[in-house]
């Protein structure tokens, strides 16, 4: 089985990266002479995706005129989260609103993707299949990241995921997800967080490990970190 439909969240404010998200949002910072929004266009397309969604709401006319501008070579499709911003689950349950499908591979910008994620990614949606599960996300340990003052989110054991006092692994921002998990939503703004704790309490919260190094963009110190290569 197959994924044909990939999400990427790009509606927050970024307000972590001010004063440089004043003007510019988040996805469409550079590294590397690349924008963050396009770094992660090139993985999907590499993963032979066929569909992207776009979720946006903060200086949402930006990211459309760059996508209207670049040829991508794949169907994108811009969702606005409308008045207000629907935050990450929200925004998701959106995009899903707006397809027939049934599951979805959901993408943070923020995170420096290159195609090292093939493999690891193609092996969890393979891991999401055989077993066939709701829900998983791609991890690492926190020794892989970059940024050394992120919490681990999560303890990892025999792909499931919960919190503990001491947390070693970090949520890479990659995830896989079926529309059932938000059938029982009725609010339209929340954080995709409340969904996997609730997933957690049920024991039914999935993981995947990836060994490869984790950059994030988490705020203005350790992008400019990453600018220099540091």
């Amino acid at each position: 089985m197959n994924i044909d439909t990939a999400f990427i969240l790009c509606a927050g404010y970024g307000k972590r990266l001010n004063p440089l998200t004043l003007k510019t949002p988040k996805p469409l910072l550079e590294l590397r002479n690349i924008t963050l929004l396009e770094n992660t266009i090139n993985l999907i397309k590499n993963l032979e995706i066929k569909k992207i969604k776009i979720n946006t709401f903060y200086l949402q006319s930006k990211i459309k005129k760059f996508i209207e501008k670049n040829n991508f070579e794949v169907e994108i499709e811009i969702i606005s989260d409308g008045n207000q911003i629907l935050d990450t689950g929200g925004g998701i349950l959106n995009m899903i609103k707006s397809s027939n499908e049934e599951n979805f591979i959901v993408f943070n910008p923020d995170t420096v993707w290159d195609l090292d994620y093939l493999n690891p990614i193609n092996e969890m949606k393979n891991f999401y299949f055989s077993k066939n599960i709701t829900n998983i996300l791609l991890v690492a340990e926190k020794s892989l990241s970059f940024d050394k003052n992120l919490k681990g989110d999560y303890t990892f054991s025999k792909n499931i995921l919960k919190k503990e006092k001491l947390n070693n692994y970090i949520y890479t921002g990659c995830q896989i997800i079926n529309k059932k998990v938000f059938r029982s939503y009725k609010n339209k703004n929340f954080s995709i967080l409340l969904t996997w704790d609730e997933l957690i309490k049920e024991n039914k919260l999935y993981g995947y490990k990836s060994e490869n190094k984790f950059l994030h963009v988490t705020n203005l110190e350790i992008y400019k970190s990453l600018l220099k290569g540091n």
